[in-house]
C-alpha cells in the first residue's frame, strides 16, 4: 500500500492560528499575519516545562484553601477536597461532584495523558499511535472545562453574599488552581500531535 504524500512533499505548510494552507517559502500567514512554522517550535521541551510547572502549582492549589466562609458566625476555610466534603454533607452532592469532577479528576487526567504522549513521543514508540492521537484530542475538549471549579467558587460566593449575616470569600489555594488550568491549557497548545506520527515518517 502506497503512503499518502505528506504536505512537505508539496511545499505547504499549516498557519496554527487560522488553518490557512501557505506556501513552504512564506514567513508569515497571508489571512491572518502570524508567524508560520513547519512544526511547532520546541515543542516536547516547551510542553515538558509547562506539564512540570502546572504539576508544581497544583501542590500549593490543593493545600491551600480555596474559601473563607462565614456563615452565621460559623468562619472555616477550605480546601479543595474539605470543600467537596462539605457540600457532600450539606446535601449539594451535585455541587461537590463537580467541583471534584472539575479540580481533582480532569488535572488528573491531563497529567497523566500529556506525560504519556510526551514519553512516548521522546522513545520513538509506535505503541497505539491511533489511541494516543485520539487521547490528545480528549485532553483538548476537556481543557475547555477546566475552568469549572473556579467558576463554582465564584458562584458560591455570589450566592451566600445575599444571606444575612454570611459571607463567602476566595484564598490563594484558587489562584494556584488558576494558574494549574492555564499552564495545561498551554501544555496541550504547544504539544504536536504531528510527532507521535514521525517514526512513520522516518521509516519511509
Amino acid at each position: 500500500m502506497s503512503t499518502p504524500p505528506y504536505a512537505r512533499d508539496h511545499q505547504l505548510k499549516l498557519c496554527h492560528t487560522c488553518g490557512q494552507v501557505c506556501q513552504a517559502c512564506e514567513h508569515y500567514c497571508p489571512r491572518c499575519d502570524s508567524a508560520v512554522h513547519a512544526r511547532k517550535t520546541n515543542s516536547l521541551s516547551r510542553t515538558w516545562a509547562l506539564l512540570l510547572a502546572s504539576l508544581i502549582f497544583y501542590i500549593p492549589a490543593n493545600l491551600l484553601p480555596v474559601m473563607h466562609t462565614n456563615i452565621f458566625g460559623n468562619a472555616s476555610e477550605n480546601t479543595i477536597m474539605s470543600g467537596v466534603v462539605e457540600f457532600w454533607k450539606a446535601g449539594s452532592w451535585d455541587i461537590a461532584l463537580l467541583i471534584f469532577i472539575a479540580s481533582v479528576v480532569v488535572p488528573g487526567i491531563k497529567f497523566f495523558v500529556l506525560g504519556i504522549l510526551l514519553v512516548t513521543c521522546q522513545r520513538r514508540s509506535r505503541w497505539a499511535q491511533r489511541e494516543r492521537a485520539k487521547l490528545y484530542r480528549f485532553v483538548e475538549v476537556i481543557g475547555y472545562w477546566s475552568m469549572l471549579d473556579v467558576l463554582v467558587v465564584a458562584l458560591v460566593a455570589a450566592l451566600v453574599q445575599f444571606r444575612a449575616l454570611s459571607s463567602i470569600d476566595p484564598r490563594m489555594g484558587i489562584l494556584f488552581f488558576g494558574l494549574v488550568v492555564v499552564l495545561t491549557m498551554f501544555a496541550a497548545m504547544s504539544f504536536d500531535p504531528r510527532l507521535i506520527w514521525d517514526v512513520e515518517v522516518e521509516d519511509v
